[in-house]
Parts: C-alpha cells; structure tokens; sequence
C-alpha cells in the first residue's frame, strides 16, 4: 500500500490522469482543455516513470512514531536524523546508508547490503537503534572487522552489537557506550565528547528526495 503513496507513484498517477483527460478532451473537441493537459501531462508522466525506476523504499519501521517520543527528543541528534533518513523514500541510490557503507568498507558494487528495518531502543543506557540488514555479498567477518569503528561513526559515544538473526541477515544494535567505553573513543577533557566518523565523512543525500 505505501508504494502507492510514493512520491514517484503520485508523479506518475498525475501525469498519466493528465495525459487521459486531454486525450478525452481532443477526442471530444475540447482543444483549450486537450493542449495544456497533454503539454503537461506526458512530460509529468515520463518524469514520474523515471523516478519509479530509481526508487529505494523506506526501510520497515518497527516502532511506531507515537512511541519513545519523549526518548526520541532527547535523543543524539546524529541517531534521530539516521531514523529519518532510513524511514523516507530515496531515490538514485542502491542502498540506505550508501554513503555510510562505502566509507566503512562494507560496501559491493553488485549485491551491496540492504536495511530491511529498524527499531528504535531504550534500554537502560539510554536511546538506541537496531538496524537489520540482508548482507548480501559483504560477509559476517568484514562487519566484525569494523564493529569498533561501527560503534562510533553512526554517533557519538555509542557502542555496536552485531546479531546474527538468519543465514544471511544481521542486526546492528547502537547502544550508548559505558562510562569508560565512551572515554576510550577521544577526548578525556571533561565537558567534551570526541566526533563520530560520521562527521568525518558526507552524509547520505538523496539524488532526488522524494521525502538518512
């Protein structure tokens, strides 16, 4: 049912409404109708037919909106907006977080891994994420090379669990770090917290945002 209520779907169902009337309208004689519909309408259509072709869903969100609102606000603001980013439709990419992975070296240009769903977290800690993905051609062992580094990119003085759920699927838990965990990561002055790589790194932006 989402799929209906794509940005590319609405573009293409508008153009193609469009285009129908002012066929009916030439058809009929109606000439002031018939040109400007049609004018508009293919063009619409078309455009709407190109982004159908490089749409990337939304990744399923487990926890609903109404929930962990208070945990959300008071969140990082880093893990907030990763949420919105993996929860609305991109276009022109192969993968969420495409940018992320890339940098992180957990990336395959033919069968890259794919976010399936997230999960908001709020354990004792404090606000986290689980992040579920199919991981395709990048196996188990490149992910637990990185799963230091894993804790730290997304956000700051997070920690990472890696979960394996199936054959070829696995879940990363980001989780605030422990006391001396997040001391370790940087900086040990106090009132300071050391950057997460993500910093270091561009930030995922759809070729065309339809709603990282």
């Amino acid at each position: 049912m989402n799929d209906l209520f794509s940005p590319g779907s609405v573009v293409t169902v508008s153009g193609g409404v469009l285009t129908v009337v002012g066929a009916i309208a030439y058809a009929t004689g109606s000439a002031n109708l018939s040109l400007p519909t049609i004018f508009y309408g293919i063009p619409i259509f078309l455009g709407g037919l190109a982004l159908k072709s490089s749409e990337l869903p939304p990744a399923k969100r487990i926890t609903p909106k109404a929930k962990l609102r208070r945990e959300r606000e008071n969140a990082p603001e880093a893990l907030t907006k990763l949420l919105g980013d993996v929860t609305r439709w991109r276009y022109g990419q192969k993968a969420h977080l495409e940018s992320s992975l890339e940098a992180l070296k957990l990336w395959d240009d033919d069968q890259p891994p794919q976010l399936l769903e997230v999960e908001e977290l709020n354990p004792s800690s404090g606000y986290g994420l689980r992040l579920r993905f199919q991981l395709n051609n990048v196996p188990l062992e490149r992910w637990q090379a990185r799963q230091e580094r894993l804790g730290r990119f997304f956000a700051k003085d997070m920690t990472a669990e890696l979960q394996m759920v199936e054959a070829n699927c696995l879940d990363l838990v980001l989780v605030p770090a422990s006391t001396s965990a997040a001391t370790d990561l940087g900086d040990t002055t106090p009132g300071r917290t050391a950057p997460s790589d993500a910093e270091l790194v561009k930030t995922d932006s759809p070729t065309s945002d339809g709603a990282d």
